[in-house]
């Protein structure tokens, strides 16, 4: 049965938060600098401190062990099985085979979000009642990180 996401989205900001905390804090520990090129990617993307971004390249993006907050991502379609890229913060979660840069400067489109909100915590329930409210595909943030593809 799908969730009426619109009224339970209050209750699943903060578990959501803390489980892109939780992500993004793992990248930072075990991801990778950015190299040159992409560097170059993320400061066209308006990335301010691209030095910070890391990414971490995995077989598949995680997803909530909260049983809720993941079907809420499914439903969603922010993750599952067709998503590649997943960034949180300063930190992309990349699937294996698809660094590229088309999918760099997308997510890095998003780090420039984040960075525009000051943090994961004031980011997340804009990008989260845009997806709820307008669907993934027309979301307002997703709309403006596709507009900042680049195509190699």
């Amino acid at each position: 049965m799908a969730l009426d996401l619109q009224s339970i989205l209050p209750q699943l900001l903060a578990p959501a938060v803390a489980w892109a905390e939780m992500q993004s804090h793992q990248v930072q520990e075990e991801g990778e600098r950015l190299s040159a090129p992409n560097l170059a990617l993320a400061r066209n993307a308006g990335v301010k401190q691209p030095e910070l971004i890391r990414t971490k390249t995995v077989a598949e993006l995680p997803l909530p062990t909260e049983p809720i907050l993941r079907q809420a991502a499914l439903q969603t379609g922010l993750l599952g099985p067709e998503m590649v890229g997943l960034t949180l913060g300063y930190s992309i979660l990349v699937v294996s085979g698809h660094l590229t840069p088309r999918l760099v400067s997308h997510e890095c489109r998003h780090v420039y979000q984040y960075e525009m909100h000051g943090s994961i915590a004031a980011f997340l329930p804009v990008y989260l009642e845009q997806i709820v409210t307008a669907g993934y595909w027309d979301a307002e943030f997703e709309q403006d990180a596709r507009a900042h593809e680049v195509e190699a």
